[in-house]
């Protein structure tokens, strides 16, 4: 017990590590630390300029972990986010030289901008924790956590993420700009120092993995995990939906309520977490139906409605 909570300390000294550069979205540094405590994934979607790569930086930086950045463009190849076998004549042999890919923390930035051939090189990694490269299958480092970006608002020239690649994201999130009180105070740190300049690493990488450890260790009540299922069956039988959530979903807001209970001191999960990421974890792996599309609901809309109309568990079977 000593040990988680320690770890909760480090895991809180993560957390105003990220409020330090970003100013206002204490609700993103949060729910980014469920997915990475998760073991998963996350999809930011928002327009350039409101913080996303930093705070991707700003959360390598505090775990001290190998930060690499990939830039999506159209011509990228499969090889350059994985890596390439280059022949050396010394030895006679080929050498492999690993790619991006092979980081702790990976910045896909604007991953709708690249071909479906090497998106699909990156989501290998992110669900089968290795890359194949020359028919040789190469286990990636531990920790291993993508965060990738796009842009919702330039089509041109874009190839979207497929319902499937959508469902490797364990979460997705926008940011939103900022207060006009939060923007101010963003100007003024900005003018002597860079925020991320000021920050030091609070927790090591090994100090990860034992917390993703402690966190598969978080007690899940049945009745919780009848909840989670009963949330994701109602979006298979919605009118308004056309494609409802798969089994990787339920999975997916059972590993993030554990991740959420554990940030929160908790070894244990309540239904007010699956309540609370339930938006998080759902609303990108649905599909709505053309009526719904054209009446102008949205996804986000639709699963606050699955969430409101879903008995929520309030007492504990014995």
């Amino acid at each position: 017990m000593q040990e988680t909570i320690v770890y909760n300390e480090k895991v809180g000294k993560v957390i105003e590590n990220i409020n330090k550069v970003m100013i206002g979205k204490e609700d993103v540094a949060v729910l980014s630390l469920v997915a990475l405590l998760a073991e998963g994934h996350v999809l930011l979607e928002d327009v350039p300029g409101v913080g996303k790569t930093m705070l991707v930086r700003t959360l390598a930086k505090s775990l001290d972990c190998d930060f690499k950045r990939i830039q999506f463009t159209p011509d990228l190849l499969p090889s350059d986010v994985t890596g390439v076998s280059i022949y050396n004549p010394k030895e006679m042999e080929f050498e492999f030289r690993g790619g991006p890919i092979l980081g702790n923390i990976v910045l896909a930035d604007e991953i709708n901008r690249t071909s479906p051939k090497t998106q699909s090189a990156l989501l290998e990694g992110m669900e089968e924790k290795s890359v194949t490269v020359d028919g040789k299958t190469i286990p990636l480092q531990k920790p291993f956590f993508v965060m990738a970006t796009q842009n919702p608002i330039e089509y041109e020239g874009t190839y979207p993420l497929p319902e499937a690649q959508l469902d490797r994201f364990i979460l997705k999130l926008t940011m939103g700009y900022p207060s006009l009180e939060n923007e101010l105070e963003m100007l003024e740190r900005i003018s002597k120092e860079h925020p991320i300049e000021t920050i030091s690493p609070v927790m090591s990488k090994e100090e990860l993995v034992l917390i993703q450890e402690e966190v598969r260790q978080v007690y899940i009540e049945k009745n919780v995990q009848q909840y989670i299922v009963n949330l994701v069956r109602e979006t298979r039988n919605h009118d308004d939906i056309f494609l409802g959530v798969s089994p990787r979903g339920s999975i997916a807001l059972m590993r993030a309520a554990k991740a959420y209970a554990y940030i929160n001191g908790r070894d244990f999960v309540l239904p007010d977490d699956v309540k609370y990421l339930a938006p998080y974890v759902l609303t990108h792996r649905i599909i709505l139906t053309s009526e719904a599309k054209y009446d102008g609901k949205t996804a986000r809309q639709i699963v606050e409605q699955v969430v409101k109309q879903t008995f929520v568990p309030i007492r504990k079977e014995f």
